[in-house]
C-alpha cells in the first residue's frame, strides 16, 4: 500500500470539521474516514496557508485523468450542498478525499455503482 499524501488544513476548518464530526461519531464511514484524514493533518492558521492548497469553501478545478476532462466544484458543509450542482459536501467520499490537497495532488474519486476514477488538482481558488 502507498503511503497517504501530505494534508495541509486550515486551523479554522480543523476546529469546525472536529465539532460536525463529534455529533457525527459512529454514524458514517465518510465521517469516520475524514476524522482519521484531520488526525495526520498539519494545521495551518487560514491566513497562513500556502495558495494552491484545499480549504473548506475553495473552488477546485481538477481534470479527471480517465476521461480527460476538466472540471471544478466547491468543497462546502453539509448544511451548504442545497440543490448545487457544482457543491460536494465535507461528508462525501470525493469531498473528504479533496480536503488538503494541493494543485498537482491526485485522488481516486469514488463513484456510485461504477469503478473510482482518478482526479487531478489544477487550480484552487479560496472562498470565503
Amino acid at each position: 500500500m502507498s503511503e497517504l499524501p501530505s494534508i495541509t488544513v486550515a486551523e479554522e476548518d480543523y476546529n469546525r470539521l472536529s465539532t460536525l464530526l463529534e455529533r457525527m461519531a459512529g454514524k458514517s464511514d465518510v465521517a469516520d474516514g475524514l476524522e482519521d484524514e484531520l488526525s495526520r493533518a498539519d494545521l495551518v492558521p487560514l491566513a497562513e496557508m500556502p495558495e494552491g492548497v484545499v480549504t473548506m469553501n475553495s473552488l477546485v478545478r481538477f481534470v479527471d485523468e480517465d476521461a480527460g476532462k476538466e472540471h471544478e466544484m466547491m468543497l462546502v458543509y453539509p448544511h451548504e450542498v442545497g440543490n448545487a450542482d457544482h457543491k460536494v459536501s465535507i461528508l462525501a467520499p470525493a469531498g473528504a478525499a479533496m480536503l488538503g490537497l494541493s494543485i498537482g495532488d491526485s485522488i481516486e474519486w469514488p463513484m456510485k455503482g461504477r469503478k473510482p476514477i482518478h482526479l487531478k488538482v489544477v487550480s484552487v481558488t479560496r472562498g470565503a
